[in-house]
Formats: structure tokens, C-alpha cells, sequence
């Protein structure tokens, strides 16, 4: 079977397989067959997890025992059904789902009295008794009972944190130890804490941040264990070193101020769920000081966090920030017509159709992730299929103009209908249109479901990863006739950005795609925290590479990536020239409102192109 989702089968999928395969009397064994890893035992979460498998890998599922046939059928449908991910989790009826919960501000900024959180359980004076296996076994059970009501409450990530806590083969680690001689708690905190180690050298970053939930298992049954009640923070500001999900999905929205996470990323499932409640949160603040009590905030859209801050001046761009996201949401049809005049189109970034349909004031879609609206597919769309996903996009959006991206994979990004050889550096191996100079088939098909639906509703087409002429040359070959089709490319190589000129003489338009052009220009990987802060679509050799393409394309220049949701750098980049820009859908308000407040000319683009680093654009901004 091939594995088809996004990230692989991470902790969530993998809980449902383990679930899966030990309600049977067999034993199933998984073996990657991209990696070579493997067998391992399919109803140990740990064993899965760390397996790896990534999306598009193969894998290879025997069994044995006396149900292993009905095993063997069962996972084949559960790998039908994308392992369950991929698709709405739904909480049980009568519950409340973590959307829906009283949630918090939804604003990027906060204020309060620090609360410190997730320091390191002490064992020192725990002591040992006769029965340290019964005490380990009690505190399951509690713990036990602690995640279910958790996972009824908000879905499947406690279902994961559940099969983490009954993991047989970790079980067993922890049982041996004891055996041995060691505490309960010594030996659960060792065996978790190797676990947690093991997925931090995972090489996928998403998979990399599933130690935190390995690290709040270990420290729920911890604290069992060795008797420390763990006190919810009612209010103030939550300061963490990570940010784990029952934390996240227990806190009282309406009352905490916001979350300040230490670890830098965005994946980890505290993140997801905070923001999925509108908390207030940073990530990456580090390890600056922070006294219990003190005051303390933050400003998620800058980047900043403050020790003893100016609270006046914080809580004026609170009261700001409140009011413009009411006016911007409230004036979202509006076009944003600078104060001198100039009309920027704001578009939205679609990844599933509920992005178009969700979408507040856009004036259609700048860019359409095909790799994200088939990435749960096994076998390739048809053109029918495409055309119908097209067409219901085109359709949410009121017919207005939607951009279709051709296949972008490679990179961070397989597809799981189309296997590629494993690179030693797959960001810089065959990514994007680079693919099918090899392989067309695919791409021949899509280009027909976008003629087909160019027929209907305004259409316009783009390549990935582009970076040469004689590329651009293939493409349109391959297009054929457009037929009013307006044709474009990505701008997402430094070389590209570059010769631009000579690239767009035969095209109507070009996209810069900001977080790759930031991650090539930077030589930092995007998803590498190590490196993050370098990767800043702010840095001015990004902008000067902008710059440079505005002034050569000959065409019109629109912006897909991350700097254009955010509404000060989508100011300074009408300001050099672009004239599209397309954000996520909750930031096009803001992004229209902000410009209908801007006066271009006023900008000083040619000190932010000279200044030092992305710290001082920030500051001229």
C-alpha cells in the first residue's frame, strides 16, 4: 500500500492503525519499502511512528496468527480511507468540538502577568516502595481515563496520546526496568524520554515535533506518579517551553491572555489547537528571562516579545488591532483603492475548496494549490475531476479569475499517485515543473481540465519551479493553444528572479512564490527551526530580488507566498510595483484594509531595499 498522507503516517494516523490491528489475535509487521526499515510491529505506536513513513512511500504489511487474514483486509481499508487523516475530525455527538469552544480574541497580540508552565518534574523525593508495578499500573489507569475524557471532548489527537500511554513494546521497556530494580517513575521518565529523543531524530520536522506529545504522556503519568497536581493557569500569560495539546485545548480561552511558546514551530498539535480556539500565541521567544508574575507581552505581527513592557502603549495597539479587524472584515467587498489611487486585487491561496468558500472579500484566487486539492488521492484525478474541483472553486468565488498552479511536488511536497526517488537534497532535486520534463502524462491532463474550465469561467494557468528559458519554452509546447488563456510562471529561483526579462517575453504574468525565493536566496530551509530566523521574506536581498523582477518582467507581477497575508509587507510590496497580491483567506481583510490606507508614494522603498537586515525593514515599515 502507498501512503497518502500529508505527513506521513504520523502520530494520529498511526494511533488508528495500532487501535486497528490489536483489536485482532495476529500480528501485523510494516516494512518501508522506499527506506528499507522495517518489519516492525504494527500495534506499537512508537514502532509506526518511528518508522517514518512518509507520504507517497510504500509499504509492505504481513501478518500472522489466526485473524491475520481479517487484519490484513482491515488495513487495507483503513489505507483506503487515508489512515482517517486528511478528512474533518469530528468530536462525538453531544460534545463540544474544539472550534467551538469559547474561544479567545483571535488577535496577534496580548498582555499579562507571566504564568510558568512545563517545568521539569523532580524525582528526588519519590521513594521506591514493594510494589512499584502497581503504582506504575494506577497511575495508567488514571492517566488512562484522563485522555478519554479529553479525546470525547476534542477529538483525535488524545486518541494519539492514548495509544502512546498503552504502547506495548514501551510498556514492556518500562516493565523490564522496573524489573530491574528501577522506581516507576525512573523508569517511565527514562524509557518516554528515549522515545521523545528517537522522535526528534526523525528527519521530517512535523514528525520531529510529535516529541511533545511523546514528552506530555510521559509527564501526565509522571506527575501521577509522584503526587504534583498540575494547576491550569486561569489568567495572565501562559509562558512554555512547549506547548502541549491538552494544555492548549483545557486552558480557559476566555480568560488567558495568550500563550508564549519557547520552541520555535508551527505543526505541533498545542499550536494548532490554541490557534484553532483564537488564542493569542508567539512561538520562538527563547530563552529570555521571565520572572513568575511579571508583565509580559507580545506582538505575534512583529515578532516581539517584552519583559515589564509600556502596558499603555500595548494596550493601545490591542484596542487598535480589535477595531481594524472589525472595520476590515466589515469592508471586505470593498476594493482596496490606495489613498493615491492605485487598485491592488487581493486574492486568496486555495488549498481545499473550503478556502474559497470561506473566503471574505477576495477578488478571486491568486493561486490554487492542485498538489493540495488531490494530495489525498492514491490514484491520479481524472480530468473530469479536475474540472469539477476547478469549476467549484471558480464557483464559491462568484466566477471571479482563479489562478491554477500546475503540479507543484518535490521538496516537502509528494504526491502520492506519482512516487519519486529519494534525493539527497530533494529542495533542490526535481521540484515543480522539473518533474515532468520525464514524466507528462500527468501534467498533459491537467492542462486539459484547465482549457476545459478556462471555457467556462475565467482561468488563468502557472508553472512551479521554473528556471530557465528553454523550461518556460517546454511548458508552453506542451499547453498548446491557449485561446485566451492567460499563462504564467512562478518566480521562486534566485536565477529565475533574475532573468526575468527573458522568461516572461512569451507570458501574461508571473507569481514570486516569497517563501521558497526566501528560502533559496537565504540558503535556510523554510522547515528547519534551527535556521528559521534566517529565512525571512523581509530579509532586502529578498526585496531587492522583487524589486528586480517589477522593474524587467514587461509583464504584470503578482505575490502568492506568505509575505503577502501579511498586511505591512503587502504595502511595501504594492509600493515597488506589484499589482496582485494573494493571501490566506482569514488575512484578506486585512491585507484590502490596510492598503486602503496606504499612500504609496509615500513609501520609501529605496531605504528599505538598503537597509541592513529584515529587523531594520520592520522598523521602516
Amino acid at each position: 500500500m502507498v501512503v497518502g498522507n500529508e505527513h506521513g503516517l504520523h502520530a494520529r494516523p498511526a494511533a488508528r492503525l495500532v487501535g486497528l490491528v490489536n483489536g485482532f489475535d495476529a500480528v501485523v509487521a510494516l516494512t518501508d519499502l522506499d527506506t528499507g526499515k522495517g518489519p516492525v510491529d504494527a500495534g506499537s505506536l512508537s514502532m509506526v511512528a518511528t518508522l517514518n513513513a512518509q507520504q507517497g512511500h510504500r509499504l509492505r504489511v504481513g501478518a500472522s496468527g489466526q485473524q491475520a487474514a481479517e487484519a490484513l483486509a482491515a488495513v487495507e481499508e483503513l489505507a483506503k480511507q487515508n489512515f482517517g487523516d486528511g478528512f474533518p475530525e469530528l468530536a462525538p455527538a453531544g460534545s463540544q468540538p474544539i472550534g467551538s469552544a469559547p474561544g479567545g480574541s483571535g488577535l496577534d497580540v496580548a498582555i499579562g502577568p507571566a504564568v510558568l508552565a512545563g517545568a521539569q518534574i523532580e524525582l528526588g523525593d519519590y521513594v521506591a516502595g514493594d510494589n512499584e508495578l502497581g503504582r506504575l499500573d494506577d497511575a495508567l489507569a488514571t492517566a488512562g481515563d484522563q485522555l478519554r475524557e479529553l479525546r470525547d471532548l476534542h477529538g483525535d489527537i488524545f486518541a494519539a496520546h492514548l495509544a502512546l500511554l498503552g504502547d506495548r513494546k514501551v510498556l514492556d521497556d518500562v516493565r523490564g526496568s522496573i524489573a530491574a530494580g528501577a522506581s516507576a517513575p525512573a523508569a517511565w521518565q527514562q524509557v518516554y524520554g528515549a522515545l521523545a529523543t528517537a522522535f526528534e531524530g526523525l528527519d521530517d520536522e512535523y514528525q520531529r515535533e510529535r516529541a511533545q506529545d511523546v514528552r506530555a504522556v510521559r509527564d501526565r503519568v509522571l506527575r501521577l506518579l509522584v503526587g504534583v497536581t498540575e494547576k491550569a493557569p486561569t489568567e495572565g500569560i501562559l509562558v512554555v517551553p512547549e506547548l502541549d495539546a491538552a494544555t492548549a485545548a483545557t486552558l480557559d480561552a476566555t480568560r488567558i491572555a495568550g500563550i508564549a511558546v519557547r520552541a520555535a514551530g508551527t505543526t505541533g498539535h498545542g499550536v494548532i489547537v490554541a490557534r484553532s480556539r483564537g488564542i493569542p500565541l508567539i512561538t520562538g521567544i527563547g530563552n529570555v528571562e521571565v520572572p513568575p508574575g511579571a508583565v509580559v507581552s507580545f506582538d505575534a505581527r512583529t515578532g516581539s516579545f517584552e519583559v515589564a513592557p509600556d502596558e499603555d502603549r500595548v494596550r493601545a495597539t490591542i484596542t487598535e488591532r480589535e477595531g481594524e479587524r472589525s472595520i476590515a472584515i466589515e469592508d471586505a467587498d470593498r476594493p482596496a483603492t490606495t489613498r493615491d489611487g492605485r487598485t491592488i486585487d487581493v486574492l486568496v491561496n486555495v488549498g481545499v475548496i473550503q478556502d474559497a468558500v470561506d473566503a471574505r472579500g477576495a477578488d478571486g484566487s491568486g493561486l490554487v494549490r492542485t498538489e493540495v486539492l488531490f494530495g489525498d488521492r492514491r490514484t491520479a484525478p481524472t480530468v473530469d475531476e479536475q474540472v469539477d474541483a476547478f469549476r467549484a472553486i471558480a464557483q464559491a468565488l462568484g466566477g471571479k479569475p482563479i489562478t491554477i498552479r500546475t503540479w507543484d511536488i518535490g521538496g516537502d511536497k509528494p504526491l502520492p499517485f506519482l512516487p519519486q526517488d529519494r534525493e539527497a537534497n530533494p529542495f533542490l532535486g526535481e521540484r515543480g515543473l522539473r518533474v515532468f520534463r520525464r514524466r507528462p502524462e500527468l501534467l498533459r491532463d491537467q492542462l486539459e481540465a484547465v482549457r476545459r474550465t478556462a471555457a467556462e469561467t475565467p482561468v488563468h494557468v502557472m508553472f512551479p519551479m521554473v528556471t530557465t528559458a528553454d523550461e518556460v519554452a517546454w511548458a508552453l509546447q506542451e499547453l498548446g493553444p491557449r485561446d485566451g488563456l492567460e499563462v504564467g510562471i512562478m518566480v521562486e529561483v534566485p536565477a529565475a528572479a533574475l532573468r526575468v526579462g527573458s522568461l516572461a517575453t512569451e507570458l501574461d504574468f508571473v507569481s514570486i512564490g516569497t517563501n521558497d525565493l526566501t528560502q533559496y536566496t537565504t540558503a535556510a530551509d523554510r522547515t528547519n527551526a534551527a535556521v528559521a530566523p534566517l529565512a525571512d521574506g523581509l530579509d532586502p536581498a529578498v526585496l531587492q530580488l522583487i524589486d528586480h523582477v517589477v522593474r524587467n518582467a514587461g509583464v504584470r507581477v503578482a505575490v502568492c507566498g506568505d509575505l503577502a497575508s501579511d498586511p505591512q509587507a503587502a504595502v511595501l510590496l504594492a509600493a515597488l510595483g506589484v499589482t496582485e497580491l494573494s493571501a490566506v483567506g482569514p488575512q484578506v481583510p486585512l491585507v484590502k484594509a490596510q492598503l486602503r490606507q496606504a499612500d504609496l508614494g509615500r513609501v520609501d522603498t529605496a531605504a528599505v531595499l538598503a537597509a541592513r537586515d529584515a529587523a531594520q525593514v520592520r522598523g521602516l515599515l
